[in-house]
């Protein structure tokens, strides 16, 4: 039975996540603390008893994701993962459970990945908007038709798909989906066009961050969100980490192809149960836990 290790990304955050962890378990303060430390500010104080606003900042919430999801990996985990995976941000977090990165470089790229991100958004207005009920195919064929930048940016579970770009390209397509058959196509509140051609300029700022970055080989195969598919070489592993800003989440291919390579249990570790709730979409007969 093939155990993987999986790890969520930005939204999953809440107030007060992380605390019982700070509180129970040494590992983990010290984990905290050496964050605290690196970032130059108290990111525990937000985390534990800040408020929704100030969390919600992605300087903020990317970091603070990571750090719940690696402190949870480490106070629960006695054996080692047959392979692992991370949605967007939790790739940072699935990297450093597999030893590709240490905690404090995987840290760092946190960091600036967000400053990065922050900055593209305020160079380039972008958003996003959920597709619910729609196949893959017939979204990437509305978002291809459309004379803006628009394109499929998660591929979370067969029937939901989340699509990225410019305002005007988003108010555009929505419409369109809905008369191709979806559910539903609704705009999220975000800060912008993540995984989509318009966060180019954080992929400049973050390539050189990544390029002074050491990368190890991993002790299991980490399958990125770009390719779906296993990668143990630390220099494929840096490109796909990068390219992954600009490219399509792709949840659903990367679970499937993890369960085709034998995997038969899924447990994730950070805040909340997204992750969880996909797989059990994408497969009913493998384990989440």
């Amino acid at each position: 039975m093939a155990k993987s290790f999986i790890f969520p990304g930005q939204g999953s955050q809440f107030i007060g996540m992380g605390k019982d962890l700070y509180e129970n378990h040494e590992v983990a303060r010290d984990l905290f603390e050496r964050a605290n430390e690196l970032l130059g500010f108290r990111i525990t104080d937000v985390m534990f008893g800040g408020t929704d606003e100030e969390l919600r900042a992605t300087r903020v919430t990317q970091p603070a994701v990571f750090l719940h999801s690696v402190a949870a990996f480490m106070v629960n985990t006695v054996e080692q993962p047959a392979m692992v995976a991370g949605h967007s941000l939790g790739e940072f977090s699935a990297l450093v459970a597999c030893g590709a990165l240490a905690f404090e470089d995987a840290l760092l790229l946190v960091r600036a990945r967000a400053e990065a991100m922050q900055r593209a958004c305020e160079l380039q207005p972008g958003t996003m908007a959920a597709v619910i009920a729609l196949p893959d195919e017939k979204v990437e064929e509305v978002c291809a038709g459309i004379d803006d930048i628009v394109v499929a940016a998660n591929f979370n579970c067969p029937g939901q798909v989340v699509i990225s770009g410019s305002v005007s390209g988003i108010d555009a397509a929505v419409p369109l989906l809905k008369e191709a058959g979806a559910k539903r196509a609704l705009k999220l509140s975000v800060g912008g066009a993540f995984h989509s051609p318009l966060m180019q300029p954080a992929a400049e700022d973050l390539g050189k961050a990544i390029e002074a970055t050491t990368f190890h080989k991993p002790i299991c195969p980490i399958y990125q969100n770009v390719c779906a598919t296993p990668q143990t070489d630390p220099e494929v592993i840096r490109k796909n980490l990068l390219a992954q800003l600009t490219s399509p989440v792709r949840w659903t291919q990367s679970v499937n192809q993890m369960i085709a390579d034998g995997a038969t249990e899924f447990y994730e570790f950070g805040p909340g149960d997204v992750l969880k709730n996909l797989i059990r979409k994408i497969n009913p007969e493998v384990t989440v836990g």
